[in-house]
């Protein structure tokens, strides 16, 4: 078993949700936090814990910013962090795995799939320090964590999606 801090500085989350139902926005979490334990011969005994700091969202428009802040949405002041903890680690293939686990988001916790596609080997970085990368993916509904905020179109439809794609690419350092 390797544990692995999570390298905030070459890690970040992002997602992507439909606007008006004609286009994709996609913003980003610059400041990803966490351990992975990982025991490549075991891998059910892996586990993930993170933390996204959801001041640092950016959609590069500082108004939506500031409203995905706002208590319509992720409510930064009262629900400063997004996080993940695993609960089950099953490898679906040389390099892949489906972590299950609670994500809590907006002050709701619901259990959600990461596929994780990806997981590199180890490689020396020119401090010496052993590094793995990986990116995860899930789909969850943004009403499941309380964020129920709309517009109707007066064409039909919503001004914003309901399903959120989540990607989470994160770098990590072996700890001695």
């Amino acid at each position: 078993m390797s544990t692995y801090q999570i390298d905030t500085a070459h890690s970040s989350a992002q997602f992507k949700v439909r606007h008006m139902m004609i286009a994709n926005v996609k913003g980003e979490f610059d400041k990803v936090s966490g351990t992975v334990n990982f025991d490549p011969a075991n891998p059910a005994a892996s586990t993930v814990e993170a933390s996204i700091d959801v001041s640092t969202i950016s959609t590069r428009d500082e108004q939506r910013d500031g409203h995905l802040k706002s208590p319509d949405f992720l409510d930064v002041e009262k629900f400063p962090a997004i996080t993940f903890k695993s609960k089950k680690v099953t490898a679906t293939g040389g390099d892949s795995f489906n972590v299950v686990g609670d994500l809590t988001i907006h002050g709701t916790t619901k259990e959600v799939n990461l596929n994780v596609e990806e997981l590199t080997g180890e490689a020396k970085d020119p401090w010496g320090n052993m590094r793995r990368g990986a990116t995860a993916k899930t789909r969850i509904n943004r009403k499941d964590f309380g964020m129920h905020f709309n517009v109707a179109l007066e064409a039909g439809g919503f001004l914003v999606g309901e399903d959120v794609d989540l990607t989470i690419d994160v770098e990590m350092i072996r700890q001695a």
